[in-house]
């Protein structure tokens, strides 16, 4: 499958199942084309396989006749590029097949939770998943005594799994701030005994940040993501307290310390998009011009009857905006003062491994949420679905298998769409939630987060080659 785009005259073909990206000049480009209808049986015209053409010393007639009439090329530079093509489908860089078979273990090892310190919050923050922190079921903070059987538990469901992740998260965890140090204090004082690396991160909106939990997150946390949407009207119109006052003014300052102490560790200032800011590459910019370069605008996720949710009338203007993002980003590159944008951010060399392009984030099985109760849940966004409740930390270590089989088939091999997608090993099939709380069901994907993904994917792979050729 070989997925085709241009942006700002720059040709560029993704082999699907090899992940290569080629940059080719617009006769390669067009012949690739044609040689690819051949192979899908688009064209009437063209009956030959890749294969069977590939065998060829020079380009078929036919097709170098349709180059000519079509686009009025030279015949020698049809033949050059027949020969470049034919070169990466030797290599096994163009026209690739799966040829092996994508074997998925029977037991996966669980690696990461997402601890819910708190469910609470002393923000209201308009688009809010969590119904304002509590998750529906009233507002209380984890217990040390559940922090602490949560540790016992990933421990002893991981294997021999080294490296485990602990996120941090609400409501707002710095409201039980003095359990977060009571819990790394304890996974810290279990790592050398049970041979396990703890990982922490940290989300915050930052309200309750000072100078010694600031220098306490730059000390123990490996990442931490602080929520901002972008430019003040912006933020303060979603982003606010009880009393409906705005944050912006009493978080930057905090935030700006914090990452100019934490010596180069991981951190991102992390957004929401809505209907309101359809023109969030200005929120993007806002955010760097601020001193951030580690940044993530994001598409709100609702119910598609809210009235900030994103719907498919809002695509073609979010199109536009991600293109003008990237053409920014390629210009703040080139001026020497680039930024990650965390949906643009795309290893072409290495990448995941196959079974993390198929199978994704885990939830349900490599990663699961634990609430303030010690309930374990798939996932952040399944928290208080009761009918997704996997199991008690409190009560036992063991989850639900047929919960958890079921979330083991949330895989790009098992949903037809997705199998027919050119992006399906970048989103690996998309948010588990998403696609339940869409049409009741994780295997069928959530259209609108799809089509935003695959033209991410592609200013993604675009910003990528840019960089290529200019080296």
């Amino acid at each position: 499958m070989l997925h085709f785009f241009s942006k700002n005259g720059i040709n560029i073909v993704l082999d699907v199942e090899s992940g290569s990206v080629h940059v080719f000049e617009p006769t390669a480009y067009e012949l690739c084309r044609l040689i690819n209808e051949a192979f899908n049986g688009d064209n009437e015209k063209l009956t030959s396989t890749p294969e069977s053409i590939f065998d060829m010393q020079s380009c078929p007639q036919k097709i170098k006749d349709d180059l000519i009439s079509l686009f009025c090329f030279e015949p020698d530079e049809i033949e050059e590029a027949f020969s470049e093509i034919k070169a990466l489908y030797n290599e096994e860089l163009l026209f690739t097949k799966r040829d092996y078979e994508i074997n998925l273990p029977d037991d996966y090892p669980i690696k990461a939770l997402c601890l819910h310190i708190s469910h609470d919050c002393n923000l209201r923050c308009k688009y809010c998943f969590a119904e304002g922190g509590d998750f529906g079921h009233g507002r209380k903070n984890m217990p040390f005594e559940v922090a602490k059987k949560a540790i016992d538990f990933v421990i002893n469901r991981s294997g021999t799994r080294h490296n485990l992740e602990i996120d941090f998260f609400g409501g707002e965890p710095l409201i039980n701030f003095d359990v977060v140090k009571k819990t790394v204090a304890y996974a810290r004082s279990l790592e050398k005994q049970y041979n396990k690396n703890f990982r922490f991160t940290i989300t915050t909106n930052g309200i309750l940040l000072n100078d010694e939990i600031s220098d306490y997150i730059n000390r123990e946390m490996s990442n931490v993501v602080l929520s901002l949407d972008g430019r003040k009207s912006v933020n303060d119109q979603v982003r606010y307290d009880v009393a409906g006052n705005g944050s912006y003014d009493r978080i930057v300052p905090k935030f700006k310390k914090l990452v100019s102490e934490r010596n180069g560790k991981d951190y991102y200032v992390r957004g929401t998009f809505t209907p309101l800011n359809l023109d969030f590459s200005s929120d993007v910019e806002h955010i760097h011009s601020l001193g951030f370069d580690q940044i993530s605008v994001e598409p709100v996720v609702l119910d598609s009857n809210d009235p900030l949710a994103i719907k498919e009338e809002h695509l073609d203007r979010i199109f536009e905006e991600y293109d003008l993002l990237t053409d920014k980003m390629e210009t703040h590159r080139k001026n020497g003062n680039g930024f990650n944008f965390f949906h643009f951010m795309i290893d072409l060399e290495q990448g995941p491994c196959v079974i993390k392009r198929v199978k994704g984030c885990g939830c349900g099985t490599e990663y699961v949420a634990i609430t303030p109760d010690g309930d374990i849940f798939p996932c952040h966004r399944f928290a208080g679905m009761d009918d997704f409740k996997l199991g008690n930390v409190l009560e036992s270590f063991e989850t639900k298998k047929e919960l958890v089989d079921y979330f083991k088939k949330s895989t790009v091999l098992n949903k037809p769409v997705c199998e027919k997608c050119w992006a399906k090993y970048y989103c690996s099939g998309g948010c588990a939630a998403n696609n339940f709380n869409c049409h009741g069901d994780i295997l069928k994907p959530h259209e609108i987060s799809c089509e935003m993904e695959r033209k991410r994917i592609e200013c993604a792979v675009y910003l990528k080659a840019l960089e290529a050729l200019d080296e």
